[in-house]
């Protein structure tokens, strides 16, 4: 519910606060008083479109901000959603929704202090208030806005909700299939490719660690007659008696012992020397041991060695083309193998995919036909409703017809399914204004009067299913007489069983139902004009109708009847508030 509207340096508004009531306000006054810019300022703060014009002849911006009790709102779970995204924390309940608008042309969203992109701004305004003017009509005009109301009549939107969730599966999985079959070229070449990977890699049974005692034994085997032959000649210096005196290293350590086995004797104290030339001597002859085997074990192996130097060929090849080491040849091997599993199952996949669109098409199909046949059928009543509003609103015995059509004939979509996520139904409100006359579209109708009264009749049937918690009507009684303005009066009151309703009139048969009623001057100072808006007394109020009555100046007759008017509407109110009241209830 709209709490505040505050303006300032908007066209002739200089600085304006108005505070609304959750029923029905009024806000009457002569036409150029600026009521219509009063809605303009509140489109803006909703996220309608701001041009510079509007900004105050000598003023820098123009700024425009609605403060709205949300709570309600708060409880649906799409529309907190949309705040969090947004980064947008409401308090105690409250939305303040404010546009700069430069006189350079550009704007400045903001929401609850947070500046948001406009987008946000009207997406968040939507859901907040349905703004009807003379401009506004072409909303109601809109066959999928149609669709839209007829089925929040009807009580089926859950069923559409379903269905259009069945739809986008269908599409996933038709798209998914479609892809599968336009891709089969490329799909084959590909597991050809990844087919002779695997095997060239498998074939290969590379082993980590592998390359590098390759390059070892390769080296081993080229050189393998030098390493015999230095391998020998270390073995005769330790042990074969080819050092000097004819002494090997290893019988000139057993002599050295000897020696310091004499010497101990003499000298004790060389113990620990002693024992450390035998260690050496122990030592030196297991080297000389092992050399020996070495040299013995050393032979050339041209074929091994052809076989080794072929083998790491293939391996240079191998990463030349899957990676730098063999852990990463056989990385690209696993990687390869497993997509090639899962291009070898695309057949089965594409036949899943068939599978699942056929039962799909048939789910939907049935859907969309219950949905329809439930749709037809409110519609007729939606229909009568209408026609019995209408006929209260004076519009005599007009006609009103949904008009449907299936959606096969706009070619719902490529996937030939036929039906898009509202449905195989395409609707389209007809009316015929004068009896004996075709039904024609909305947008065809000549007048803007019944236009307004057509839009104001469907509402009042449609408002229980109007989540939308503010209703601004813009002068609807264009082309209403005072004959019809009662009853145009009392159906805007009704709205205010579920809605909070703004309305600008010239007709004080609609304003005598307001709950809150605003007079619009213009007034000059200093020069420059300037917009007032007061909200009126109850005294001030029968002045008001009484001008608007029989105009100024104020006559005792006209006040006489303004007060009879009041007083009427106040029998009316008093007689309907018990059905009020048990509508209300849930």
């Amino acid at each position: 519910m709209l709490l505040e509207l505050a303006i300032r340096d908007l066209a002739i508004i200089r600085e304006l606060r108005l505070s609304f009531e959750p029923g029905l306000n009024a806000l009457t006054g002569e036409t150029g008083a600026g009521k219509s810019i009063i809605i303009d300022a509140l489109g803006a703060a909703l996220g309608a479109r701001a041009s510079a014009d509007l900004v105050r002849t000598g003023a820098s911006k123009a700024w425009v901000e609605a403060v709205f009790d949300a709570r309600d709102l708060l409880g649906r779970e799409d529309f907190r959603a949309l705040l969090e995204e947004a980064g947008i924390e409401p308090e105690d309940g409250l939305l303040i929704l404010a546009r700069d608008i430069s006189a350079s042309g550009r704007s400045t969203a903001r929401v609850c202090g947070r500046t948001v992109p406009i987008s946000v701004l009207t997406e968040i305004g939507r859901r907040l208030v349905d703004i009807h003017g003379q401009s506004e009509h072409l909303s109601l005009l809109r066959p999928e806005t149609q669709l839209d109301l007829l089925d929040r009549f009807a009580g089926t939107w859950p069923e559409r909700q379903e269905l259009a969730e069945r739809v986008r599966e269908y599409r996933r999985a038709w798209r998914a299939y479609t892809q599968l079959v336009s891709e089969e070229r490329e799909r084959a070449q590909r597991v050809d490719l990844l087919r002779f990977q695997v095997q060239e890699i498998t074939a290969a049974r590379l082993q980590p660690g592998e390359e590098e005692a390759l390059v070892r034994e390769r080296s081993l085997l080229a050189n393998a007659e030098r390493l015999a032959s230095l391998a020998q000649e270390a073995y005769s210096l330790l042990a074969g008696g080819d050092g000097e005196g004819g002494l090997s290293a290893v019988d000139a350590l057993r002599l050295a012992t000897v020696r310091l086995e004499e010497l101990c004797q003499l000298d004790s104290e060389q113990r620990a020397l002693a024992g450390q030339v035998l260690e050496a001597t122990y030592a030196l002859e297991e080297a000389a041991r092992e050399l020996r085997s070495y040299a013995e074990s050393v032979e050339a192996d041209p074929e091994r060695l052809a076989a080794v130097e072929d083998r790491l060929a293939l391996i240079k090849q191998l990463k030349r083309k899957y990676g730098s080491t063999i852990e990463e040849v056989l990385e690209h091997a696993r990687r390869a193998a497993a997509e090639l599993e899962r291009l070898d199952t695309s057949e089965e996949e594409a036949a899943r995919l068939r599978s699942q669109i056929d039962e799909l098409a048939a789910e939907i199909r049935a859907r969309a036909e219950r949905l329809s046949q439930r749709r037809r059928a409110r519609a007729a009543e939606l229909e009568r409703q209408v026609e019995e509003a209408m006929r209260l609103l004076n519009m005599g015995r007009a006609e009103f017809v949904v008009a449907f059509r299936t959606s096969s004939e706009d070619n719902a979509g490529g996937d030939r399914l036929g039906v898009d996520e509202t449905g195989a139904d395409r609707i389209e409100f007809l009316i015929a204004p004068n009896a004996g006359q075709e039904p024609r579209p909305l947008a065809r109708i000549a007048s803007g009067g019944e236009t307004a009264r057509l839009m104001l009749a469907i509402k009042s049937i449609l408002s229980e299913v109007d989540e939308t918690a503010t209703l601004v009507f813009d002068e609807v009684d264009v082309g209403i007489g005072g004959r019809s303005g009662q009853v145009v009066g009392e159906r805007l009151w009704s709205l205010t069983d579920r809605h909070q309703v703004i309305v600008i009139s010239h007709l004080p048969q609609i304003a005598a139902f307001a709950e809150a009623h605003f007079r619009i001057a213009k007034e000059e100072v200093r020069g420059v004009a300037e917009t007032r808006v007061t909200r009126l007394s109850e005294e001030e109020r029968i002045d008001e109708l009484a001008a608007m009555l029989d105009g100024l100046p104020v006559t005792p007759q006209s006040r006489a009847n303004a007060e009879a008017m009041l007083e009427r509407v106040r029998h009316l109110k008093a007689r309907r508030a018990p059905l009020a009241a048990a509508r209300s209830r849930p």
